[in-house]
């Protein structure tokens, strides 16, 4: 994946661009198409569009594509100006640019290595930002792309060359050896000839927080009761993993060009295949024409699963046995356990006092291959929650709130979100996977719940093989004293309100992210074209259950589904709908006029019925980003699954009380 590293000192190529991507669109382009040169001197960061995410970068429809040359025809096909492509196909690759340059936070959202892999092979060597969000800054890293400061960027454009070592002082012993070899894939094969020596880690004893507690048991080539602290650059192994129709494909392509048509796994039984995220893709005209490269990724998929014999969650007569995420912490994430897989709402294990996250294929591919991987050890923020939420308020109204004031300030960038306190107590454990859930939201590295007896129960009727004893003895709590870089903070539950993430207005620089928090108090008559409800944050059982609660009480007010409103309810997972047919709910959604779709992933990424098909639709979801043309074209508010359900039948968003029909 290398190409022999970096030069030792950093220039500007004669002859090759600097694209800056501006809040004015039509300054981008000017620089595309005209040959409009644009420095640094003469901008601020403020003049720079902030939280560029990866759907931008990289649509649904371009990971279509597993050749990462593919890919970068269509790097930033996302961003879209007046219902118009901003960059054509091939615009970024024939405009010779070396230099991309954006504001805060680049790369939000899902952890698809593509976007990252659209701009290197489009010829990007040097990425700048302000701020990064951190499975994107990691893909950059394993791919072997420097990132930069807006300062250097002055200098760069100014004729001087910069050390190589100021690229990477900001990073840990391994990721600068990572970044000098060219990334990932050369580090790790110089790592296992012997051909590297990692530093020793001298952390002393001392408290640490859930985060560090399991990263530092599952230390490798360090004695026992070794501590870490944040920063820490460490081996680590993995409990389990998973890859899903999207990225299986690239991990398979990766471990076959770097090892080898016959490489083999370690340990496969540890590692899992979904197929969820594009059983329903038909159903978005857009994506029509892609089928042909749908049929490959899932052909590729199961070359992968035959070749190297991991976990096989295939669908089934065309039925998935359900999204990725809630079918792992159903069936194998254990109380305690380190898994990591490609897809950035890995975080959802997080509910069972477990340590997940998203990495992208490169990252995957390797830690697949070795059984461990490299983890820097991240810094942590605390959210101690007290009182309990009122009826009407879900944990998702919990998490919009953390968006729209601790997000937005950063507070959790990077950071390992812990969850406890009493309050935790009165969530239920679907709720607590929802937080953990929209933890990436907060460009967190993950989510992570303290464990109860209350969770103990859960685990034994989700998977009941399990000892009970065993599984207490892996239950991980912060020590006494344990720091957190990113503070604690209380949150009284008794003072949420019902919320929404509003759309933003991109046109005018203010993109649709899920920070764009208000309570549904402050927004006026909004009127609906679409309610969804489903998604791996909100197609659990006890989202399911808040759907049946509205639905039953319309049903009791002779009311259906409001008319000109399409509402659809997805299952998360097998186990789910049986117990939505099992409860009578299933009969009773469709009773009142509701859409029922089978398990798996659909509208929150495009890929199934829900999506919007015109700008002027609006649409009440309860999926986890609202970031522009995800779930189709039109303008998307995030809200909780008791919001989506009432809205449905109102017609507007409408907060849920139980005398809303009366």
């Amino acid at each position: 994946m290398g190409d022999g590293g970096p030069d030792k000192e950093i220039a500007l190529t004669p002859g090759k661009r600097v694209l800056f991507l501006t809040k004015d669109l039509d300054l981008i382009k000017q620089q595309l198409y005209e040959g409009l040169d644009l420095r640094m001197e003469d901008l601020t960061v403020d003049d720079l569009l902030d939280d560029i995410n990866t759907d931008v970068m990289t649509p649904a429809w371009v990971c279509f594509d597993h050749d990462p040359a593919e890919i970068a025809k269509n790097a930033y096909a996302g961003l879209m100006h007046n219902g118009l492509r901003v960059f054509r196909e091939n615009a970024l690759k024939d405009g010779n640019f070396e230099v991309i340059v954006s504001g805060q936070r680049k790369g939000t959202g899902s952890s698809r290595e593509t976007a990252a892999q659209c701009e290197r092979w489009a010829g990007i060597s040097i990425v700048i930002a302000a701020s990064f969000a951190p499975i994107h800054e990691r893909n950059n890293i394993n791919l072997g792309q420097l990132m930069g400061n807006h300062a250097m960027l002055e200098r760069l454009q100014a004729g001087e060359s910069i050390a190589l070592s100021e690229f990477t002082a900001k990073y840990d012993s391994v990721t600068q050896l990572i970044v000098e070899r060219g990334g990932l894939f050369p580090f790790a094969k110089l790592l296992k000839a012997g051909d590297l020596e990692l530093a020793p880690l001298n952390t002393p004893s001392r408290p640490m927080t859930m985060a560090e507690r399991i990263i530092s048991r599952n230390l490798v080539g360090q004695p026992e009761d070794q501590c870490v602290q944040p920063g820490d650059p460490v081996i680590a192994e993995v409990q389990g993993g998973y890859s899903h129709e999207f990225t299986t494909a690239q991990v398979h392509s990766f471990l076959q060009a770097e090892y080898g048509e016959d490489y083999a796994l370690p340990n496969p039984s540890k590692f899992a295949v979904f197929e969820d995220h594009l059983l329903y893709a038909q159903h978005n005209p857009k994506f029509v024409p892609f089928m042909n490269k749908v049929q490959t990724l899932r052909d590729l998929q199961v070359a992968f699963q035959q070749h190297t014999g991991v976990r096989d969650y295939s669908a089934v007569d065309g039925v998935s046995p359900g999204i990725c995420h809630q079918v792992a912490r159903e069936e194998f994430i254990e109380i305690g356990d380190f898994i990591l897989a490609t897809d950035s709402h890995t975080c959802m294990g997080g509910a069972s006092n477990a340590l997940t996250w998203g990495v992208g294929a490169t990252e995957y591919a390797n830690l697949v291959s070795a059984g461990f991987t490299f983890v820097k050890v991240p810094e942590s923020i605390r959210f101690e929650l007290v009182g309990e939420l009122h009826h009407g308020c879900t944990a998702k109204d919990v998490i919009l709130a953390i968006l729209a004031d601790h997000a937005r300030q950063e507070l959790t960038l990077n950071r390992s979100m812990e969850f406890g306190g009493p309050g935790l107590t009165s969530l239920s454990i679907d709720e607590r996977a929802t937080l953990c859930n929209m933890a990436t939201e907060c460009s967190g590295r993950t989510g992570i719940c303290e464990a109860d007896d209350a969770l103990m129960a859960w685990m034994m009727k989700a998977q009941p093989h399990l000892s009970e004893a065993e599984q207490r003895a892996r239950m991980v709590a912060p020590d006494e004293g344990a720091h957190y870089d990113g503070g604690v903070h209380t949150i009284d539950l008794s003072t949420i309100v019902p919320m929404v993430a509003h759309p933003g207005d991109p046109d005018q620089g203010v993109p649709s992210d899920p920070t764009n928090g208000a309570n549904i108090s402050d927004i006026g008559q909004v009127a609906v074209d679409i309610a969804y409800g489903g998604s791996c944050t909100a197609g659990k059982e006890d989202d399911i259950a808040y759907y049946a609660e509205v639905c039953q009480a319309a049903k009791a007010a002779g009311l259906r589904v409001k008319d000109g409103v399409d509402f659809y309810i997805q299952y998360g997972s097998r186990q789910v709908k049986d117990l939505a047919v099992r409860n009578g709910w299933h009969d009773l959604f469709l009773e009142v006029g509701v859409k029922l779709i089978d398990p798996g992933c659909g509208a929150c990424i495009g890929a199934g019925p829900g999506v919007s098909i015109t700008p002027e639709q609006v649409t009440v979801s309860a999926i986890n980003r609202n970031f522009q043309g995800r779930s189709g074209p039109g303008k998307l508010y995030l809200a909780s699954p008791l919001t989506v359900a009432a809205s449905a039948f109102t017609g507007q968003i409408s907060m849920w009380r139980s005398d809303l029909f009366a």
